[in-house]
């Protein structure tokens, strides 16, 4: 088979599939005759080829996918003007802290934020897709362990943990949380979240509320000791979360 003629079926095989395909799926395709770096080169070659158009092929925590450039997000909206799921602040300042401190207890999170954590909160969470259990504390009561998941990942358009913005204080980590999508109201910002698959963008907006996170500690990054993202043919969360 000539190159032009896998580029051909690996492109048809990306834009068709509902979900990000790993390397492994791929070689399917090609039943094991191309190898991982053959591969690789692939995709590096569709990258470019589609590189001036308003879609792009983007490597991210599961997978490789397709996926819309965020300057075309616009007018993409347009065409579904429902409004995505909108969160609290304070649900983005638990994920954050899961984001960045994982694999973390309720009882850290609650710790780390000053207030009592509601259940409905992590349940929310869990619902969307971003957070799960991992395991649990060998602790009085073995609490349960939360992580970040790959759809967590995927939704951010990253591929790992490590491409998260280290940042110095919990407030900018909630922000970031919050910057895919602005305030409702100055009192109760309740902030929109992307859709599973669209493409996010991550510039930190303003969103500072005196009081509402604790002060800025040089801890709050990945914890070193819990898991970390693996490669996108890893397993079902992003060892981490």
């Amino acid at each position: 088979m000539n190159t032009a003629d896998a580029r051909r079926i690996l492109e048809t095989a990306l834009i068709c599939a509902t979900q990000p395909l790993q390397l492994r799926e791929m070689r399917t395709l090609f039943n094991d005759e191309l190898g991982p770096d053959t591969l690789k080169t692939l995709l590096v070659e569709l990258q470019d080829e589609w590189s001036p158009r308003g879609v792009e092929l983007v490597q991210v925590a599961s997978g490789w996918r397709f996926q819309s450039r965020p300057a075309m997000r616009e007018y993409l909206d347009r065409l579904h003007p429902e409004k995505p799921p909108r969160y609290t602040r304070a649900v983005l300042e638990t994920l954050a802290i899961i984001a960045y401190r994982q694999p973390v207890t309720r009882g850290d999170m609650e710790d780390i934020r000053g207030v009592t954590i509601n259940a409905m909160i992590l349940k929310q969470l869990e619902d969307r897709g971003w957070i799960e259990v991992i395991g649990h504390r060998e602790a009085p009561g073995r609490p349960a362990l939360f992580a970040t998941t790959r759809q967590f990942l995927d939704d951010l358009g990253l591929q790992s943990l490590d491409q998260l913005p280290m940042l110095e204080s919990p407030a900018q980590q909630s922000e970031l949380m919050a910057s895919l999508a602005g305030h409702e109201d100055a009192d109760q910002p309740s902030l929109e979240m992307p859709a599973a698959g669209a493409e996010a963008e991550l510039p930190l907006a303003a969103l500072d509320e005196a009081g509402a996170v604790p002060a800025p500690t040089p801890e709050l990054q990945p914890n070193p000791a819990g898991p970390q993202a693996g490669d996108a043919d890893g397993g079902a969360h992003a060892e981490l979360t």
